[in-house]
């Protein structure tokens, strides 16, 4: 079986090593954070809602998985990643554009 330049494992490694994926996965895991810490004291707030949105839409279709924190932070991880990753070949592929065009950064 040969690999093809193109293979969906390929695509993910370099959408998720690229800088602009992993500042997103950097934020979303400090919301996560943030959120988890500030539920933990006497009042409970609404902090969970911020990185639920911050990482929808994979984790607004996950919330009808069974009730807990687990999954709720399962949610969020897998939305987080699934984002990452999407944003990472748009990098890519908007980079790849300019390349292709044989364009550099315009001038002022």
């Amino acid at each position: 079986m040969t690999k093809t330049s193109n293979s969906p494992l390929r695509i993910v490694r370099s959408s998720l090593t690229n800088v602009v994926a992993l500042v997103y996965l950097a934020v979303c895991a400090g919301l996560l954070i943030w959120a988890l810490t500030v539920s933990a004291g006497p009042d409970a707030s609404f902090a969970g809602v911020i990185p639920l949105l911050a990482t929808a839409p994979v984790s607004l279709v996950l919330l009808v998985l069974p009730e807990g924190m687990a999954m709720i932070i399962f949610a969020i991880a897998l939305g987080a990643l699934v984002n990452a990753v999407v944003i990472g070949w748009c990098v890519r592929a908007l980079r790849q554009g300019r390349q292709d065009r044989g364009g550099s950064r315009p001038t002022a």
